[in-house]
């Protein structure tokens, strides 16, 4: 754990994709066992958060610094993040037709713990996802996304996250092109793992990042924080009452303050 409590602590992020700058020094911290959303308008830099987090090669890191439990992992390989508790559920998930989740999952247990995960811990471990996610057993047997409706995917991403049980998960607007019977059952899910120890009996409770356009999701999972993303920088930061408060008035209202104060700031007005 961190020395100032953070699971997750980025310093001053800048992020460019393709030679153009999108995450432009951007810090948040969030501790274990709590919910940060990160809220913002299109284009403002939030999937390329969740990628550059997660170690992906499009996303190059051109100033700042990401650490998980006080470790610098900017250098680091995704499979290296992955081995030390960071996760990323995806926006759109891969389909792997002819590889059964059973399989799946297994082989991603054995990568992350760098061990061969004895048959009868994996499926302790397993079952006991099924069970507090309210899933049947059946969907372990069938191939990983292949037929999934957009909310059976989303819970395949969450019944990962029960049994890697990661110190820090980024979820990626797990609300995309779900219904709300689907968008109700994933945050059940998602709630469920709040109370569940990363790193074992007794250990911390998870850090979890919400990526998300929508204050839908947020009526499901409460957050204990809530930031604004625009031009890649947070802007403006504040309890779950913010989320409702830019479901009722939008973006502009903020958007429209950080432009202006930037145009005084460039010169541009006085």
């Amino acid at each position: 754990m961190s020395s100032n409590g953070a699971v997750l602590r980025i310093e001053d992020l800048h992020v460019d994709v393709e030679g153009k700058e999108i995450v432009q020094g951007l810090s948040l911290s969030v501790p274990a066992g709590e919910v940060h959303a990160i809220m913002g308008p299109n284009g403002s830099g939030k999937s390329t958060l969740a990628n550059t987090l997660m170690g992906h090669p499009r996303y190059k890191v051109t100033q700042g610094h990401i650490y998980l439990k006080d470790e610098e992992i900017s250098g680091l390989r995704p499979d290296e993040r992955a081995q030390r508790g960071l996760f990323l559920a995806m926006q759109y998930p891969t389909a792997i037709p002819g590889v059964t989740m059973v399989n799946f999952l297994r082989a991603a247990m054995k990568s992350v713990q760098q061990r061969d995960v004895p048959i009868r811990e994996f499926r302790t471990r397993l079952m006991d996802s099924l069970a507090m996610l309210k899933m049947d057993e059946s969907f372990a047997r069938r191939y990983v996304n292949d037929g999934f409706s957009g909310g059976e995917k989303k819970r395949a991403e969450v019944l990962q996250m029960g049994l890697l049980r990661p110190s820090m998960a980024i979820m990626d607007e797990t609300d995309s092109g779900l219904d709300i019977d689907a968008l109700r059952t994933v945050a059940e899910g998602i709630n469920a793992l709040r109370d569940v120890p990363a790193d074992g009996e007794g250990g911390e409770k998870m850090g979890i990042l919400l990526i998300t356009h929508y204050q839908r999701l947020l009526n499901y999972i409460k957050p204990d924080r809530v930031h604004v993303l625009y031009r890649g920088r947070i802007v403006r930061t504040g309890g779950s009452e913010l989320a409702a408060e830019l479901e009722a008035k939008g973006y502009d209202w903020i958007t429209n303050e950080v432009d202006a104060a930037r145009e005084v700031e460039d010169g541009v007005k006085i």
